[in-house]
């Protein structure tokens, strides 16, 4: 199959929030980026300007278009692309957490924080919409449960920090590469 032929998905991790500067968690809240997640984004857009994308998507919370419109400019907005729900968990700082509960966490299959999504909705969400794409190379700015639920599709798991890129070969079902964002970004 020739690359033409192919669908590949680039994700990106939003720049650092107010938030992640704090270990809150954040799901659906909808939390600004801080200055130093504003300069995140911004350092990306050299290296994206090197790459054509047939399409650029965004999260509708305004972590993901602010990161989107500072690293490459236009794009379009999905809230299928969401962070996954966290439920009475949002807001909660990670280190509050009971050790029992991270656990469950970072285990990540078949969790659900209380009152919040289960990962298997947020699956069906983001594939949704991944299926409705067309062949050729997309750029998506999103979170981090996603990014980790379309790794776990492709074979790999992995909890990124922000403004990490992954490459994905979809119709391949391969990992391309991952770039990590700077270290102890939250």
């Amino acid at each position: 199959m020739s690359g033409s032929k192919e669908k590949k998905l680039w994700f990106i991790r939003h720049g650092q929030t107010v938030w992640n500067e704090k270990g809150l968690i954040s799901g659906w809240t909808d939390v600004p980026l801080t200055p130093e997640g504003e300069a995140q984004a911004t350092a990306l857009r050299p290296r994206l300007q090197k790459e054509s994308f047939t399409s650029v998507w965004a999260s509708d919370l305004q972590r993901a278009r602010t990161t989107a419109e500072l690293a490459h400019g236009e794009h379009q907005i999905d809230p299928r692309l969401r962070e996954l729900y966290f439920g009475t968990w949002e807001g909660v700082s990670w280190e509050g957490l009971e050790d029992r509960l991270k656990e469950k966490l970072l285990q990540f299959e078949g969790f659900c924080a209380p009152e919040g999504e289960h990962v298997d909705t947020l699956r069906r969400r983001v594939l949704s919409f991944i299926d409705e794409l067309p062949q050729g190379t997309h750029l998506l700015f999103v979170h981090a449960a996603l990014i980790r639920m379309v790794l776990r599709e492709v074979g790999a798991d992995k909890y990124l920090p922000p403004t990490s890129v992954v490459a994905i070969n979809w119709t391949r079902q391969t990992l391309e590469f991952i770039e990590e964002g700077p270290e102890g970004s939250g």
